[in-house]
């Protein structure tokens, strides 16, 4: 009885650390939609306000018209889902032949891979830039989607999920029934790690829809910016930068980033759901 009421006390204890866990994850966005709710002499007053204001509307109408929010959704949309696109096709193609495959170099070209993916952006952005220039792509969106489309770390998680997710066998009985490679990637391999290219997918998006120093280097145009750029010209001088308006964006630019990720996060419970009724 008492290592029942043992179990049951570290039941509590732990669900309460959960949820005091989820509290603290979750109040900085509800002090976003707090913060774009009010004036930015509201924000700073004391004690500071913890319920929503009535000036959304009057914030999200100035935010307008200041910048080109829905010129600049549009082009991070399109360069994000672009890349997206590319990289789990791209990235899990190249990853299928590393995993599963033997050939000539394998090894060292693996090994050049994962010194590639050491390399912080901030050296590779130089070399890019001129690259770009000398192709005309600098102030259009190619020049943010081609240098994206794959990635060393998409390979590397890739190949990692396909040695263990794809087995030896399942392959060779694919070529026992006259599969090709294209057949066996896409109707063989690519089923079976559904929930790895959900994760690639999640984290491609985030990645470029948060990414600001490439865009605001390549983008020379200032009327064809992404919207993490166009974000940041609301930031006054002087102290003039109204928050509220801020805030407002930050939190309509948020919007893309949850549908994503719900939709990802979904597809990656259901397949494991799935493998767990199976097993």
């Amino acid at each position: 009885m008492a290592s029942i009421q043992g179990s049951r006390g570290r039941g509590v204890a732990l669900h309460a650390v959960l949820v005091l866990g989820l509290l603290l994850s979750a109040f900085p966005f509800y002090w976003a939609v707090i913060m774009s709710t009010h004036t930015s002499t509201e924000i700073f007053s004391y004690p500071p306000k913890l319920l929503p204001g009535s000036h959304f509307t009057e914030n999200v109408r100035h935010l307008f018209d200041t910048v080109d929010f829905f010129g600049s959704l549009f082009n991070s949309l399109l360069v994000a889902v672009s890349v997206t696109v590319l990289v789990l096709f791209l990235d899990s193609l190249a990853a299928f032949v590393f995993a599963k495959f033997a050939f000539p170099g394998k090894r060292a070209l693996f090994a050049l891979l994962m010194l590639i993916f050491m390399v912080p952006m901030q050296l590779q952005a130089i070399p890019q830039f001129v690259i770009m220039a000398k192709l005309g792509w600098i102030g259009s969106m190619t020049s943010l989607i081609v240098p994206a489309a794959a990635n060393a770390f998409g390979i590397f998680w890739m190949r990692q999920y396909m040695r263990s997710a794809v087995p030896d066998e399942l392959i060779d009985a694919s070529k026992l029934d006259g599969a090709g490679f294209l057949r066996q990637y896409w109707h063989v391999a690519l089923p079976v790690v559904r929930p790895g290219l959900a994760f690639l997918g999640i984290f491609t998006f985030m990645s470029q829809w948060n990414d600001y120093a490439w865009p605001l280097i390549a983008l020379t145009n200032p009327d064809n910016v992404t919207l993490q750029v166009a974000l940041s010209q609301l930031n006054g001088t002087h102290g003039t930068t109204d928050y509220g308006m801020v805030m407002t964006g930050a939190l309509l630019a948020l919007i893309p980033l949850l549908v994503v990720f719900a939709i990802g996060a979904r597809q990656i419970i259901g397949d494991l759901a799935k493998g767990a009724v199976r097993g």
